[in-house]
């Protein structure tokens, strides 16, 4: 976590999620300028995360966004701010950083809780390709 560069974010994801894990590649595609880097909240890094800024995972279990500029952001804020930093047009979605994050979150909660039932679920946390690894921490 310390070593993590000031100019780059940490997207902590839910390693075991197809939805989570269809979503980082998307990310990966789509982020030009190598702003995000990833790691599974399951990992030595996300667990580091989670206790040093207290979140309870049983209330956020998908998608964090950590920097050391920003610190911790979670749920649809989080998400928001990752399309942001993409390509157009979905960094459009933005703009629904105007609702307040009770709302939006109530959204993400729903998707969130049903990503399993919906997209299924891995075995194990993916194992990015030779050509990702230097975009994973951990």
């Amino acid at each position: 976590m310390n070593q993590l560069p000031i100019n780059k974010q940490l997207i902590l994801f839910d390693g075991v999620c197809n939805l989570c894990n269809t979503s980082v590649k998307y990310i990966i595609k789509h982020d030009k300028h190598h702003k995000f880097m990833f790691t599974a909240l399951q990992s030595k890094t996300g667990a580091e995360i989670i206790k040093a800024f207290n979140v309870n995972t049983t209330s956020t279990d998908s998608i964090l966004l950590y920097s050391k500029k920003n610190g911790l952001k979670t749920k649809s804020t989080a998400a928001l701010f990752i399309a942001k930093n993409l390509t157009f047009p979905i960094n459009i979605l933005a703009i629904f950083l105007i609702i307040p994050p009770f709302i939006r979150n109530l959204v993400y909660d729903y998707i969130a809780k049903n990503r399993y039932k919906w997209y299924g679920k891995k075995e194990t946390c993916m194992i990015p390709t030779k050509a990702l690894k230097s975009r994973f921490w951990d």
